[in-house]
């Protein structure tokens, strides 16, 4: 019963985690919305992982974290110029897929449809 529980009920915890803290900013703005945007990759990559059956929560979390920072990583400050999202997804794609295959996680192209989606859902918050 208890392992049941916790397979079913540990994911929409760790996800409503991960959304709260994305959603609900104690200070907006920090970083340089760099967190913001590790919280929205990992908070979708976790989401998508789990509708497409796809990899552990923890390591979708994982995952979504790094994709949200290169995604981040690409934005020009300088101009305030966040890109198209295209190209934010493209990388998402890639930084997912990449992340994937090093802690061994997922299938290659479930991760890369879950790194587009995150890559594209943080270009629409920026």
């Amino acid at each position: 019963m208890y392992k049941q529980l916790t397979k079913k009920l540990l994911p929409g915890i760790i996800t409503s985690t991960l959304l709260a803290g994305v959603f609900l900013p104690a200070k907006p703005a920090q970083a340089d919305g760099l967190l913001q945007d590790i919280g929205v990759g990992a908070a979708t990559n976790v989401v998508t992982g789990e509708i497409l059956n796809n990899g552990s929560t923890v390591g979708n979390a994982v995952k979504g974290a790094a994709t949200g920072a290169a995604v981040n990583a690409t934005h020009d400050r300088n101009n305030n110029s966040v890109g198209g999202t295209v190209k934010d997804a493209a990388v998402g794609a890639a930084a997912n897929v990449v992340t994937g295959v090093i802690i061994d996680d997922g299938s290659v192209g479930e991760n890369a449809v879950s790194g587009a989606a995150a890559g594209s859902l943080i270009n629409i918050f920026k």
